[in-house]
């Protein structure tokens, strides 16, 4: 019974050890709609993406710090880039709209 309660006590004090970073997100628009593929956050110790789909784009599971966010885009139009992009633990981050040049 007191084995028991040693182990029971030690893996919950295991489980209390690890703190949750509460992750963000990095969310946007493109325009023109259909002239990117894909949105890249980058940091210092992270690379995300996700793909844009009708013109939008959500980056999920961001740690909190500061990203530089790139657009890849389609031919004609070039890729943009955006500095100091902000994410705050656990909340969504606002690019707004992004306008790719040719």
């Amino acid at each position: 019974m007191k084995l028991t309660a040693l182990v029971l006590g030690t893996m919950t004090a295991g489980l209390f050890a690890f703190t949750a970073i509460d992750t963000g997100s990095i969310k946007g628009t493109v325009s023109p709609a259909d002239g990117a593929v894909q949105a890249w956050a980058l940091s210092a110790s992270d690379t995300l993406k996700a793909p844009i789909n009708n013109g939008a784009f959500s980056i999920d599971n961001v740690k909190p710090g500061d990203y530089r966010l790139i657009i890849e885009a389609k031919p004609p139009y070039k890729n943009q880039a955006k500095e100091g992009v902000s994410v705050k633990d656990g909340a969504p981050t606002d690019v707004g709209e992004i306008k790719l040049e040719k």
